[in-house]
Protein backbone atom coordinates (compact mmCIF):
# COMPACT_ATOMS: atom_id res chain seq x y z
CA UNK A 1 0.00 0.00 0.00
CA UNK A 2 1.48 3.59 -0.68
CA UNK A 3 1.14 6.28 1.80
CA UNK A 4 -1.00 8.94 1.97
CA UNK A 5 0.49 11.80 1.65
CA UNK A 6 1.67 10.06 -2.02
CA UNK A 7 -2.20 10.42 -3.30
CA UNK A 8 -0.72 14.01 -3.51
CA UNK A 9 1.66 13.70 -5.42
CA UNK A 10 0.01 11.57 -7.77
CA UNK A 11 -2.58 14.22 -8.25
CA UNK A 12 -0.10 16.24 -9.63
CA UNK A 13 0.91 13.33 -12.39
CA UNK A 14 -2.07 13.27 -13.36
CA UNK A 15 -1.81 16.66 -14.48
CA UNK A 16 1.44 16.21 -16.37
CA UNK A 17 0.00 12.86 -17.40
CA UNK A 18 -3.01 14.60 -18.94
CA UNK A 19 -0.74 17.24 -21.05
CA UNK A 20 1.15 14.39 -22.33
CA UNK A 21 -2.04 12.66 -23.79
CA UNK A 22 -3.22 16.33 -25.25
CA UNK A 23 0.01 16.13 -27.09
CA UNK A 24 -0.11 12.89 -28.27
CA UNK A 25 -4.16 12.63 -28.95
CA UNK A 26 -3.40 13.57 -32.70
CA UNK A 27 -0.73 11.27 -33.39
CA UNK A 28 -2.39 8.00 -33.88
CA UNK A 29 0.16 5.35 -34.34
CA UNK A 30 0.47 3.86 -37.70
CA UNK A 31 0.32 0.30 -36.20
CA UNK A 32 -2.91 0.97 -34.44
CA UNK A 33 -6.47 0.22 -35.49
CA UNK A 34 -7.71 3.50 -34.96
CA UNK A 35 -5.10 5.00 -37.83
CA UNK A 36 -7.57 4.50 -40.51
CA UNK A 37 -10.54 5.93 -38.48
CA UNK A 38 -11.48 9.81 -37.62
CA UNK A 39 -9.17 11.55 -35.24
CA UNK A 40 -11.78 11.67 -32.40
CA UNK A 41 -14.71 9.86 -32.64
CA UNK A 42 -17.37 10.46 -29.89
CA UNK A 43 -18.05 7.99 -27.39
CA UNK A 44 -21.30 7.48 -25.67
CA UNK A 45 -21.00 4.93 -22.57
CA UNK A 46 -24.73 3.88 -21.34
CA UNK A 47 -24.97 1.63 -18.71
CA UNK A 48 -28.00 -0.15 -16.89
CA UNK A 49 -28.00 -1.02 -13.04
CA UNK A 50 -28.90 -4.70 -11.99
CA UNK A 51 -29.50 -5.75 -15.68
CA UNK A 52 -29.68 -9.80 -15.92
CA UNK A 53 -27.60 -11.33 -18.49
CA UNK A 54 -30.72 -12.76 -19.98
CA UNK A 55 -33.17 -9.45 -19.79
CA UNK A 56 -33.08 -8.11 -23.10
CA UNK A 57 -34.80 -9.90 -26.06
CA UNK A 58 -31.25 -10.18 -28.25
CA UNK A 59 -30.07 -12.22 -24.92
CA UNK A 60 -32.71 -14.23 -24.67
CA UNK A 61 -35.88 -12.74 -22.95
CA UNK A 62 -39.32 -13.67 -23.59
CA UNK A 63 -40.91 -11.87 -21.46
CA UNK A 64 -39.43 -8.33 -22.01
CA UNK A 65 -39.14 -6.42 -25.46
CA UNK A 66 -36.23 -4.34 -26.40
CA UNK A 67 -36.33 -3.60 -29.80
CA UNK A 68 -34.24 -0.89 -29.95
CA UNK A 69 -31.25 -2.97 -27.87
CA UNK A 70 -31.97 -5.38 -30.60
CA UNK A 71 -31.26 -3.80 -33.80
CA UNK A 72 -28.12 -2.20 -32.09
CA UNK A 73 -26.85 -5.50 -31.57
CA UNK A 74 -27.37 -6.18 -35.19
CA UNK A 75 -25.54 -2.78 -36.39
CA UNK A 76 -22.47 -4.06 -34.50
CA UNK A 77 -21.24 -6.29 -32.20
CA UNK A 78 -22.99 -8.25 -29.29
CA UNK A 79 -20.82 -9.68 -26.54
CA UNK A 80 -21.56 -13.21 -25.25
CA UNK A 81 -18.53 -13.53 -22.19
CA UNK A 82 -18.72 -10.18 -21.14
CA UNK A 83 -18.14 -9.53 -17.48
CA UNK A 84 -19.18 -6.33 -15.59
CA UNK A 85 -16.43 -4.41 -13.47
CA UNK A 86 -17.60 -6.60 -10.58
CA UNK A 87 -20.43 -7.95 -8.74
CA UNK A 88 -21.42 -4.90 -7.20
CA UNK A 89 -22.17 -1.45 -7.88
CA UNK A 90 -19.12 0.77 -6.30
CA UNK A 91 -16.37 -1.69 -7.31
CA UNK A 92 -17.76 -2.17 -10.83
CA UNK A 93 -17.91 1.76 -11.53
CA UNK A 94 -14.38 2.11 -10.39
CA UNK A 95 -12.95 -0.87 -12.58
CA UNK A 96 -15.05 0.80 -15.58
CA UNK A 97 -13.67 4.44 -15.26
CA UNK A 98 -10.11 3.16 -14.05
CA UNK A 99 -9.66 -0.16 -16.12
CA UNK A 100 -8.03 -1.82 -12.95
CA UNK A 101 -9.61 -4.34 -10.81
CA UNK A 102 -11.50 -2.09 -8.02
CA UNK A 103 -9.00 -3.70 -4.96
CA UNK A 104 -6.30 -1.82 -6.86
CA UNK A 105 -8.12 1.03 -6.29
CA UNK A 106 -8.71 0.73 -2.22
CA UNK A 107 -12.25 -1.19 -2.87
CA UNK A 108 -12.10 -3.88 -0.36
CA UNK A 109 -16.00 -4.57 0.08
CA UNK A 110 -19.57 -3.24 -0.06
CA UNK A 111 -20.96 -0.03 -1.97
CA UNK A 112 -21.19 3.51 -1.06
CA UNK A 113 -23.53 3.64 1.81
CA UNK A 114 -23.20 -0.23 3.15
CA UNK A 115 -20.03 -1.58 3.76
CA UNK A 116 -18.16 2.16 2.44
CA UNK A 117 -18.95 5.33 4.34
CA UNK A 118 -20.41 7.89 2.55
CA UNK A 119 -16.90 10.08 2.71
CA UNK A 120 -15.21 6.95 1.19
CA UNK A 121 -14.97 6.43 -2.38
CA UNK A 122 -12.98 6.39 -5.53
CA UNK A 123 -9.65 8.12 -4.14
CA UNK A 124 -9.18 11.65 -6.52
CA UNK A 125 -5.34 10.23 -7.48
CA UNK A 126 -7.39 7.58 -9.33
CA UNK A 127 -6.59 8.03 -13.14
CA UNK A 128 -9.88 7.83 -15.23
CA UNK A 129 -11.38 7.49 -18.73
CA UNK A 130 -12.86 11.03 -18.34
CA UNK A 131 -9.50 12.73 -17.28
CA UNK A 132 -7.94 11.03 -19.88
CA UNK A 133 -10.83 12.03 -22.82
CA UNK A 134 -10.78 15.77 -21.11
CA UNK A 135 -7.08 15.80 -21.39
CA UNK A 136 -7.40 15.11 -24.77
CA UNK A 137 -9.61 18.01 -25.75
CA UNK A 138 -13.32 16.27 -24.96
CA UNK A 139 -15.92 17.50 -23.57
CA UNK A 140 -17.30 15.23 -20.88
CA UNK A 141 -20.13 14.34 -18.53
CA UNK A 142 -21.75 12.12 -16.20
CA UNK A 143 -25.41 11.71 -16.37
CA UNK A 144 -27.14 9.33 -14.28
CA UNK A 145 -25.47 7.22 -10.84
CA UNK A 146 -22.37 8.19 -9.33
CA UNK A 147 -22.22 6.01 -5.87
CA UNK A 148 -18.19 6.54 -5.54
CA UNK A 149 -18.15 8.84 -3.12
CA UNK A 150 -20.77 11.51 -1.79
CA UNK A 151 -18.42 14.49 -0.56
CA UNK A 152 -17.18 17.58 -3.15
CA UNK A 153 -13.77 16.23 -3.28
CA UNK A 154 -15.11 12.98 -4.35
CA UNK A 155 -17.77 13.83 -7.09
CA UNK A 156 -17.78 12.99 -10.43
CA UNK A 157 -16.56 17.04 -10.80
CA UNK A 158 -13.00 16.30 -9.75
CA UNK A 159 -12.58 13.04 -11.33
CA UNK A 160 -12.92 14.53 -15.08
CA UNK A 161 -16.29 15.45 -16.02
CA UNK A 162 -17.04 18.34 -16.96
CA UNK A 163 -20.86 18.25 -16.85
CA UNK A 164 -22.90 16.39 -13.87
CA UNK A 165 -26.76 15.46 -13.86
CA UNK A 166 -27.04 12.75 -11.22
CA UNK A 167 -27.74 11.12 -7.74
CA UNK A 168 -24.90 10.10 -6.00
CA UNK A 169 -25.77 7.12 -4.66
CA UNK A 170 -28.49 3.97 -5.70
CA UNK A 171 -32.24 5.07 -6.07
CA UNK A 172 -33.09 3.29 -2.63
CA UNK A 173 -30.63 4.59 -0.75
CA UNK A 174 -31.27 8.72 -1.65
CA UNK A 175 -33.72 10.95 -2.78
CA UNK A 176 -31.46 14.20 -3.94
CA UNK A 177 -30.41 14.59 -7.87
CA UNK A 178 -27.87 17.03 -8.28
CA UNK A 179 -26.41 19.25 -11.32
CA UNK A 180 -22.90 20.12 -10.93
CA UNK A 181 -23.16 20.91 -6.84
CA UNK A 182 -26.69 22.28 -6.71
CA UNK A 183 -29.04 20.47 -5.89
CA UNK A 184 -31.86 20.70 -8.12
CA UNK A 185 -34.47 18.05 -6.81
CA UNK A 186 -35.33 16.44 -2.90
CA UNK A 187 -36.88 13.96 -3.46
CA UNK A 188 -36.56 12.94 -6.67
CA UNK A 189 -39.33 10.95 -8.32
CA UNK A 190 -37.54 7.38 -9.44
CA UNK A 191 -40.55 6.90 -11.88
CA UNK A 192 -39.11 9.62 -14.08
CA UNK A 193 -35.60 9.37 -13.29
CA UNK A 194 -34.26 7.26 -16.95
CA UNK A 195 -36.64 10.39 -18.83
CA UNK A 196 -34.65 12.81 -17.17
CA UNK A 197 -31.31 11.40 -17.32
CA UNK A 198 -32.27 11.00 -21.09
CA UNK A 199 -33.37 14.27 -22.09
CA UNK A 200 -30.50 15.60 -20.00
CA UNK A 201 -28.40 13.50 -22.32
CA UNK A 202 -29.60 14.67 -25.25
CA UNK A 203 -29.29 18.13 -24.27
CA UNK A 204 -25.22 17.20 -23.88
CA UNK A 205 -24.89 15.93 -27.18
CA UNK A 206 -26.68 18.71 -28.69
CA UNK A 207 -24.76 21.51 -26.79
CA UNK A 208 -21.67 19.53 -28.28
CA UNK A 209 -22.80 18.34 -31.33
CA UNK A 210 -20.09 20.12 -33.22
CA UNK A 211 -17.06 19.29 -30.69
CA UNK A 212 -15.71 15.68 -29.87
CA UNK A 213 -17.82 14.18 -26.49
CA UNK A 214 -17.17 11.59 -24.30
CA UNK A 215 -20.73 10.68 -22.30
CA UNK A 216 -21.03 8.67 -19.66
CA UNK A 217 -24.78 7.72 -18.71
CA UNK A 218 -25.20 4.91 -16.23
CA UNK A 219 -28.38 4.83 -15.79
CA UNK A 220 -30.39 3.63 -12.59
CA UNK A 221 -32.43 1.40 -14.16
CA UNK A 222 -33.91 -1.02 -13.23
CA UNK A 223 -32.40 -0.85 -9.89
CA UNK A 224 -34.42 -1.71 -7.05
CA UNK A 225 -37.31 -0.18 -6.41
CA UNK A 226 -38.33 -0.70 -10.04
CA UNK A 227 -41.30 1.87 -10.41
CA UNK A 228 -42.49 2.14 -13.88
CA UNK A 229 -43.12 5.78 -15.97
CA UNK A 230 -47.02 6.63 -16.21
CA UNK A 231 -46.44 5.74 -19.92
CA UNK A 232 -44.49 2.83 -19.59
CA UNK A 233 -47.19 1.50 -16.52
CA UNK A 234 -48.97 -2.35 -17.28
CA UNK A 235 -46.80 -2.17 -20.70
CA UNK A 236 -44.40 -5.19 -20.30
CA UNK A 237 -45.55 -8.82 -20.07
CA UNK A 238 -43.21 -8.75 -16.59
CA UNK A 239 -44.74 -6.31 -13.93
CA UNK A 240 -42.93 -2.88 -13.02
CA UNK A 241 -39.73 -4.52 -13.84
CA UNK A 242 -40.01 -5.52 -17.40
CA UNK A 243 -41.90 -1.62 -18.09
CA UNK A 244 -38.78 -0.04 -16.51
CA UNK A 245 -36.28 -1.94 -18.70
CA UNK A 246 -38.55 -1.31 -22.14
CA UNK A 247 -39.00 2.39 -20.72
CA UNK A 248 -35.03 2.07 -20.66
CA UNK A 249 -34.84 0.33 -24.16
CA UNK A 250 -37.07 2.78 -25.80
CA UNK A 251 -35.04 5.75 -23.82
CA UNK A 252 -31.47 4.57 -25.40
CA UNK A 253 -33.51 5.01 -28.83
CA UNK A 254 -33.90 8.51 -28.59
CA UNK A 255 -30.12 9.15 -27.71
CA UNK A 256 -29.72 7.22 -31.07
CA UNK A 257 -32.06 8.97 -32.64
CA UNK A 258 -30.31 12.24 -31.67
CA UNK A 259 -27.04 11.05 -32.67
CA UNK A 260 -28.39 10.61 -36.31
CA UNK A 261 -30.41 13.60 -36.34
CA UNK A 262 -27.01 15.83 -36.03
CA UNK A 263 -25.61 12.79 -38.39
CA UNK A 264 -23.25 11.93 -35.49
CA UNK A 265 -24.11 8.46 -35.75
CA UNK A 266 -21.34 7.24 -38.22
CA UNK A 267 -18.52 9.00 -35.85
CA UNK A 268 -19.78 8.03 -32.20
CA UNK A 269 -18.96 4.59 -30.74
CA UNK A 270 -22.13 3.30 -28.53
CA UNK A 271 -21.67 0.93 -26.11
CA UNK A 272 -24.08 -1.10 -23.67
CA UNK A 273 -23.67 -2.71 -20.69
CA UNK A 274 -25.13 -3.27 -17.46
CA UNK A 275 -23.15 -3.06 -14.13
CA UNK A 276 -23.31 -6.32 -12.70
CA UNK A 277 -25.90 -9.45 -12.45
CA UNK A 278 -29.71 -9.38 -11.17
CA UNK A 279 -30.51 -8.41 -7.46
CA UNK A 280 -31.33 -11.15 -5.30
CA UNK A 281 -35.17 -9.31 -4.54
CA UNK A 282 -36.03 -8.86 -8.48
CA UNK A 283 -34.70 -12.34 -9.73
CA UNK A 284 -38.65 -13.18 -10.21
CA UNK A 285 -38.63 -10.81 -13.05
CA UNK A 286 -35.01 -10.65 -14.02
CA UNK A 287 -32.82 -13.45 -15.61
CA UNK A 288 -29.26 -14.54 -16.21
CA UNK A 289 -30.35 -17.79 -17.85
CA UNK A 290 -28.42 -20.18 -18.50
CA UNK A 291 -26.09 -18.85 -15.54
CA UNK A 292 -26.70 -19.29 -12.20
CA UNK A 293 -25.98 -16.63 -9.47
CA UNK A 294 -26.78 -13.28 -8.53
CA UNK A 295 -25.47 -9.83 -7.97
CA UNK A 296 -22.50 -10.06 -5.10
CA UNK A 297 -21.97 -14.03 -6.07
CA UNK A 298 -18.93 -15.03 -8.29
CA UNK A 299 -20.82 -17.13 -10.28
CA UNK A 300 -21.37 -16.28 -13.76
CA UNK A 301 -24.64 -14.77 -13.39
CA UNK A 302 -23.53 -12.27 -10.74
CA UNK A 303 -20.87 -10.88 -13.48
CA UNK A 304 -21.51 -12.07 -16.84
CA UNK A 305 -23.74 -9.38 -18.15
CA UNK A 306 -24.78 -8.11 -21.65
CA UNK A 307 -22.80 -5.77 -23.33
CA UNK A 308 -23.11 -4.33 -27.24
CA UNK A 309 -20.83 -1.97 -29.03
CA UNK A 310 -21.50 -0.16 -32.21
CA UNK A 311 -19.53 1.73 -34.13
CA UNK A 312 -20.13 2.11 -37.96
CA UNK A 313 -17.79 0.68 -40.61
CA UNK A 314 -15.38 0.01 -37.95
CA UNK A 315 -16.92 -3.14 -35.67
CA UNK A 316 -18.96 -5.21 -38.77
CA UNK A 317 -22.55 -5.53 -38.51
CA UNK A 318 -24.67 -8.82 -36.87
CA UNK A 319 -21.22 -9.89 -35.32
CA UNK A 320 -21.41 -11.75 -31.94
CA UNK A 321 -18.14 -12.79 -30.37
CA UNK A 322 -17.99 -15.21 -27.18
CA UNK A 323 -14.46 -13.63 -26.72
CA UNK A 324 -13.85 -12.96 -22.57
CA UNK A 325 -14.04 -9.32 -22.32
CA UNK A 326 -14.11 -7.33 -19.32
CA UNK A 327 -15.43 -4.02 -18.18
CA UNK A 328 -11.88 -2.82 -17.36
CA UNK A 329 -10.59 -3.35 -20.85
CA UNK A 330 -13.32 -0.99 -21.90
CA UNK A 331 -10.84 2.30 -21.07
CA UNK A 332 -7.55 0.82 -23.30
CA UNK A 333 -9.69 -0.01 -26.07
CA UNK A 334 -11.91 3.43 -26.40
CA UNK A 335 -8.83 5.22 -25.77
CA UNK A 336 -7.09 3.21 -28.45
CA UNK A 337 -10.49 3.43 -30.91
CA UNK A 338 -9.92 7.78 -30.20
CA UNK A 339 -6.06 7.88 -30.69
CA UNK A 340 -5.95 8.89 -27.71
CA UNK A 341 -1.95 7.77 -25.93
CA UNK A 342 -2.85 6.32 -22.64
CA UNK A 343 -0.10 7.74 -19.93
CA UNK A 344 1.86 5.59 -18.18
CA UNK A 345 1.16 4.75 -14.48
CA UNK A 346 2.80 6.60 -11.34
CA UNK A 347 5.51 4.39 -9.28
CA UNK A 348 3.55 2.51 -6.92
CA UNK A 349 0.74 3.14 -7.96
CA UNK A 350 -2.78 1.42 -9.39
CA UNK A 351 -1.72 0.36 -13.04
CA UNK A 352 -4.11 -0.88 -15.70
CA UNK A 353 -5.84 -4.56 -15.50
CA UNK A 354 -7.72 -3.64 -18.69
CA UNK A 355 -6.35 -4.72 -22.22
CA UNK A 356 -7.37 -3.15 -25.53
CA UNK A 357 -9.79 -5.25 -27.49
CA UNK A 358 -10.37 -3.61 -30.40
CA UNK A 359 -9.03 -6.47 -33.23
CA UNK A 360 -11.55 -8.77 -31.32
CA UNK A 361 -14.51 -5.63 -31.39
CA UNK A 362 -13.68 -5.50 -35.24
CA UNK A 363 -13.61 -9.01 -35.95
CA UNK A 364 -10.35 -8.92 -36.95
CA UNK A 365 -8.65 -12.74 -36.84
CA UNK A 366 -4.45 -12.42 -37.81
CA UNK A 367 -3.79 -11.55 -34.15
CA UNK A 368 -4.87 -13.51 -31.05
CA UNK A 369 -7.46 -12.05 -29.01
CA UNK A 370 -5.32 -9.87 -25.95
CA UNK A 371 -7.27 -11.14 -23.14
CA UNK A 372 -6.34 -14.79 -21.68
CA UNK A 373 -7.56 -14.76 -18.19
CA UNK A 374 -9.62 -13.04 -15.12
CA UNK A 375 -10.19 -12.36 -11.93
CA UNK A 376 -13.68 -12.31 -10.12
CA UNK A 377 -14.76 -11.03 -6.64
CA UNK A 378 -17.19 -11.14 -4.12
CA UNK A 379 -19.52 -8.50 -3.19
CA UNK A 380 -17.27 -8.24 0.27
CA UNK A 381 -14.32 -8.36 -1.57
CA UNK A 382 -12.85 -11.58 -1.72
CA UNK A 383 -10.78 -12.82 -4.50
CA UNK A 384 -12.95 -16.04 -5.18
CA UNK A 385 -12.05 -17.31 -8.80
CA UNK A 386 -10.30 -16.98 -11.90
CA UNK A 387 -10.96 -17.67 -15.30
CA UNK A 388 -8.42 -19.11 -17.89
CA UNK A 389 -9.54 -19.59 -21.43
CA UNK A 390 -12.70 -21.54 -20.72
CA UNK A 391 -12.07 -23.17 -17.31
CA UNK A 392 -12.90 -21.49 -14.05
CA UNK A 393 -11.20 -22.59 -11.12
CA UNK A 394 -13.03 -21.31 -7.53
CA UNK A 395 -10.30 -20.53 -4.61
CA UNK A 396 -12.98 -20.31 -1.91
CA UNK A 397 -15.95 -22.54 -0.56
CA UNK A 398 -19.04 -21.04 -2.19
CA UNK A 399 -22.17 -22.11 -0.91
CA UNK A 400 -24.12 -23.22 -4.46
CA UNK A 401 -20.81 -25.16 -4.86
CA UNK A 402 -21.03 -27.83 -1.96
CA UNK A 403 -17.54 -29.65 -3.32
CA UNK A 404 -15.94 -26.34 -2.77
CA UNK A 405 -15.90 -27.39 1.16
CA UNK A 406 -13.52 -30.14 0.49
CA UNK A 407 -11.26 -28.47 -2.32
CA UNK A 408 -10.89 -26.02 -5.14
CA UNK A 409 -13.50 -26.57 -7.77
CA UNK A 410 -12.91 -26.47 -11.52
CA UNK A 411 -15.65 -25.74 -14.34
CA UNK A 412 -15.28 -25.97 -17.91
CA UNK A 413 -17.57 -23.34 -18.77
CA UNK A 414 -18.60 -23.74 -22.47
CA UNK A 415 -19.49 -27.76 -21.25
CA UNK A 416 -20.92 -26.59 -18.08
CA UNK A 417 -21.98 -22.91 -18.44
CA UNK A 418 -24.56 -23.04 -15.32
CA UNK A 419 -21.31 -24.38 -13.21
CA UNK A 420 -22.42 -27.65 -11.31
CA UNK A 421 -19.48 -30.32 -12.66
CA UNK A 422 -16.34 -30.18 -10.67
CA UNK A 423 -13.86 -31.44 -12.99
CA UNK A 424 -10.55 -30.42 -10.52
CA UNK A 425 -9.99 -34.21 -9.79
CA UNK A 426 -9.11 -34.96 -13.59
CA UNK A 427 -6.97 -31.95 -14.16
CA UNK A 428 -4.82 -31.25 -10.97
CA UNK A 429 -2.09 -29.73 -13.04
CA UNK A 430 -4.41 -27.33 -14.26
CA UNK A 431 -5.78 -26.50 -11.02
CA UNK A 432 -2.22 -25.98 -9.74
CA UNK A 433 -1.34 -23.51 -12.55
CA UNK A 434 -4.74 -21.16 -11.65
CA UNK A 435 -4.08 -21.19 -8.24
CA UNK A 436 -0.81 -20.25 -8.61
CA UNK A 437 -1.56 -17.35 -11.04
CA UNK A 438 -4.65 -15.92 -9.31
CA UNK A 439 -2.20 -15.93 -6.13
CA UNK A 440 0.31 -14.08 -8.25
CA UNK A 441 -1.64 -11.56 -9.43
CA UNK A 442 -3.28 -10.76 -6.27
CA UNK A 443 -0.39 -10.17 -4.68
CA UNK A 444 0.94 -7.96 -7.51
CA UNK A 445 -2.59 -6.05 -6.83
CA UNK A 446 -2.09 -5.97 -3.04
CA UNK A 447 1.21 -4.36 -3.41
CA UNK A 448 0.10 -2.02 -5.56
CA UNK A 449 -2.79 -0.26 -4.32
CA UNK A 450 -3.61 2.96 -3.19
CA UNK A 451 -6.31 3.64 -0.32
CA UNK A 452 -10.02 4.50 -0.89
CA UNK A 453 -10.49 8.40 -1.46
CA UNK A 454 -11.44 10.29 1.52
CA UNK A 455 -10.05 10.31 5.49
CA UNK A 456 -8.99 6.90 6.30
CA UNK A 457 -11.57 5.14 8.45
CA UNK A 458 -9.83 2.56 11.38
CA UNK A 459 -12.74 0.17 11.30
CA UNK A 460 -12.12 -0.55 7.33
CA UNK A 461 -12.80 -4.18 7.08
CA UNK A 462 -10.31 -6.42 5.72
CA UNK A 463 -11.37 -9.04 3.35
CA UNK A 464 -11.26 -12.61 3.78
CA UNK A 465 -8.87 -14.88 1.85
CA UNK A 466 -10.18 -17.29 -0.27
CA UNK A 467 -9.95 -20.30 1.43
CA UNK A 468 -8.12 -22.00 -0.42
CA UNK A 469 -5.51 -19.64 -1.69
CA UNK A 470 -4.78 -19.68 1.98
CA UNK A 471 -2.85 -22.53 1.83
CA UNK A 472 -0.27 -21.13 -0.56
Amino acid sequence: MIKHKEIASKSVFVLAALAVVLMNAVAVPRNSFAADSPAHPNVVLIMADDLGYGDLSCYGSDKIKTPVLDKLASEGVRLTSFYAGCTICTPSRMALLTGAYPARAGWRGGVVGYGIKPQNGLAPGAITIAEVFKGAGYQTALIGKWHLGDTPELSPMKQGFDSTFYINKSNNQTKQLWRGDKLVADPFDNRRLTEQFTTEAIHFIEDNRKRSFFLYLPLSAPHFPAQAHPDWKGKSQNEAYGDVVEELDSRVGEILKTLSKHKLAERTIVVFLSDNGVEPGQKKWAGSDPYRGLKWSALEGGNRVPCIVRWPDKIPAAHVSDAMIAAIDLFPTLANACGIKLPEPPKGGPKLDGVNVLITLAGKTDQPHPRSNLLYWHGWGTLQAIRVGQWKLYLDQIKELPESEKGPVLIHLANDPAERTNLGDKHPDRVASMMAEAAKQLADIEANAIPLGGPPDAKTRIPERAKWLKQL
